[in-house]
């Protein structure tokens, strides 16, 4: 970035996140002459703002995993590249549509919103290495540059694969992404738009055996080894794969010096947004028992899977007014789709459809508003008729800011839509695991409040859910005939001293209708204290040095079925245990080092860990990685 170099005063936000208004807490990053880190930008969905971050924060401690999210309210499978558990649920940014459904694949599986567009004055790269379990490693790599300062692509590529300790563990996915956007020179016309292809593929063990679970809980020497334990499937796996494929391009039709009525009217842009996207799923066995998923009537398909594709053409008008306080958007969406199996798969079902098609027309509005201090947001739109993509959407929100000191958002979120596909058409090789179903919308409505104050942060949601639906013991699809109540608050505060620090998260949830279907733990909280402070001659290198508590109490919680790539109610086994990681992090430069000694605990005590019934939690284990970024 230069041979001449300044240092310039910056702070960051909780989420690591650079913010200059923020002044709780200041870091100093050396940068050249010419440029600045805020010329470094990264745009959101929403088109929010913030810039490239190479400081080293206890937030980087926290996202420092295969899906670069916090994954406190997650329970993960002793692998990476596997599925998690839920330890709480938030509704507050659901999708207006049904999906394909088989939720626990997809965690790793980025959606339109999760795409980030970028700007930046020189070529920029960004290396994320993590070391596997057993053998392999995440890796994940980004390159962005601009042809100009109106014209940015970027390129983004994640590779995981890591055998796991146990048997049937091995994780493998991929993940390639490429985004742009484009502005001409009078700022009239705007695209943006993002292609990406996503496989995840898992082998499935099912869990351990009775035995093997025994063996594993009375810890006996002789299975230490944990590939010596055995499971309950031995050739099978499971692959989703993805691509999608999204456009969004606006057009002004006045420029500034033609807009005779900018004080009523301004900025009148017309629109559209393109979204297609294919998803598909399969479950393959080289051996099928009816020993795990019961009896098997099996015709000669060759194709076991099930594929969906969902393709929405929106068409918008947007202008700025201050009869509306600010933005406004009518927008107009065409959307088709289909969910469909190539056959009929199993001779003893009774399915007498193999694909859901259809389409389907909504309107709907978007509001942006600011008054003085306060934002107002509003998204809604209607599906009316008869297709299975009918249904409502709405939701608002209320942010108040004062400055740096403190901001209070209210958000309110009313949603009613069908089911995911595979809740209403199923097949399978596997008598149980066909099904047709002709379920009612679910109905949701989520309030909640957050602060974020320099003195404590903190979130409540109180979310109802209509028609909730699940998959029972017996691993079939169901509504739940009355309502699901749900509490969710959360509070964190970190606490200093010297060059020590506390960071603590609680969370408390209730379910006080529906807790037979709806099950979470009552508490979840986590804990770590850390040493942070500058080394050697110049401050040369950061050093983070510190160890997590985590601990959440016992519930029922749901089993995973790998068939299904969904979790399933269970009443016979409870979970809920403490795990403590120590931790070692560096920075030098523009590079993160970070050597990290997960579930410390677990050579002490019973052997009481695990992320599902029949799934252990990670044992010991050691892991290293770096993330280092370049500025040519």
């Amino acid at each position: 970035m230069g041979t001449r170099a300044k240092k310039e005063k910056y702070s960051f936000n909780s989420d690591g996140t650079i913010d200059s208004l923020n002044n709780s807490g200041s870091v100093k990053v050396t940068l050249s002459a010419k440029t600045k880190y805020t010329d470094y930008k990264i745009f959101s969905f929403k088109k929010d703002t913030t810039y490239i971050d190479t400081t080293l924060t206890i937030q980087k401690e926290y996202r420092f995993n295969f899906l670069r999210k916090d994954n406190f309210e997650l329970l993960g499978f002793h692998n990476q590249g596997q599925t998690f558990n839920n330890l709480g649920y938030s509704f507050d940014a659901i999708s207006n549509l049904p999906d394909i459904g088989f939720r626990g694949k997809q965690f790793n599986y980025l959606n339109v919103e999760d795409v980030k567009y970028y700007e930046v004055p020189t070529p920029t790269s960004e290396i994320m290495y993590r070391t596997g379990l057993q053998q392999g490693q995440v890796l994940e790599s980004l390159f962005s540059l601009n042809f100009s300062k109106r014209f940015n692509i970027s390129f983004t590529y994640e590779g995981i694969r890591s055998l796991g300790a146990y048997r049937q563990a091995l994780a493998s996915n991929g993940n390639f992404r490429t985004s742009f956007h484009y502005i001409t020179k009078n700022n009239r016309y705007a695209l943006r738009g993002h292609i990406a292809s996503q496989d995840i593929l898992n082998q499935e063990s099912g869990g351990l055996t009775d035995t093997a679970l025994n063996s594993f809980i009375e810890n006996d020497i002789n299975f230490s080894d944990r590939g010596r334990l055995d499971v309950r499937l031995n050739n099978s796996e499971s692959l989703l794969e993805g691509t999608r494929f999204y456009l969004e391009h606006d057009f002004k039709l006045f420029s500034k010096k033609d807009s005779t009525s900018s004080k009523d009217f301004s900025n009148l842009k017309i629109g559209h947004i393109l979204n297609s996207e294919t998803k598909t799923y399969d479950f393959i066995q080289g051996d099928r028992t009816t020993a795990v998923f019961g009896e098997i009537n099996a015709t000669d398909a060759n194709d076991e899977g099930v594929e969906s594709n969902l393709a929405n053409n929106q068409f918008f008008l947007e202008f700025n007014s201050k009869y509306v306080l600010g933005k406004f958007k009518i927008k107009t969406d065409i959307t088709s789709f289909y969910y469909k199996y190539d056959t009929i798969l199993n001779t003893n079902s009774n399915i007498s459809n193999t694909e859901l098609s259809g389409s389907a027309v909504s309107f709907g509005a978007d509001w942006k508003a600011k008054i003085k201090n306060f934002q107002l947001n509003a998204d809604a739109s209607l599906t009316p008729g008869s297709s299975l993509l009918s249904g409502s959407y709405l939701k608002g929100e209320a942010i108040y800011k004062k400055d740096s000191v403190f901001s209070v958002r209210a958000n309110l979120l009313l949603s009613s839509k069908l089911p995911n596909f595979n809740y209403l058409l199923h097949q399978s090789v596997y008598d149980a695991y066909n099904w047709e179903r002709n379920f009612s919308n679910v109905k949701t409505r989520d309030l909640g409040f957050e602060l974020e104050s320099k003195w404590v942060n903190g979130s409540l949601h109180v979310t109802h859910i209509d028609n909730y639906t699940y998959f029972d013991e017996n691993n079939a699809p169901q509504q739940f005939e009355e309502n699901v109540t749900y509490l969710k608050a959360k509070v964190s505060k970190e606490f200093t001293y010297r060059k020590f620090a506390l960071n603590n998260t609680l969370m408390y949830q209730k379910v006080s209708a529906g807790s037979s279907v709806f099950r979470v733990p009552e508490f979840v909280t986590r804990n770590t204290l850390y040493y942070s402070d500058y080394w050697f001659k110049k401050k040369a290198m950061q050093v983070q040095i510190g160890a997590t508590f985590k601990y959440f109490t016992t519930y029922n919680a749901n089993a995973y079925n790998p068939l299904l790539g969904e979790f399933t109610l269970q009443n016979d086994t409870k979970i809920g245990f403490p795990t403590v990681d120590f931790f070692f992090n560096a920075q030098v430069r523009r590079t993160r080092l970070f050597f990290k000694i997960d579930n410390v605990l677990s050579s002490l005590g019973d052997r009481n860990y695990f992320s599902a019934p029949n799934y252990p939690y990670r044992d010991f284990t050691i892991r290293f990685g770096l993330v280092w970024n370049w500025f040519i």
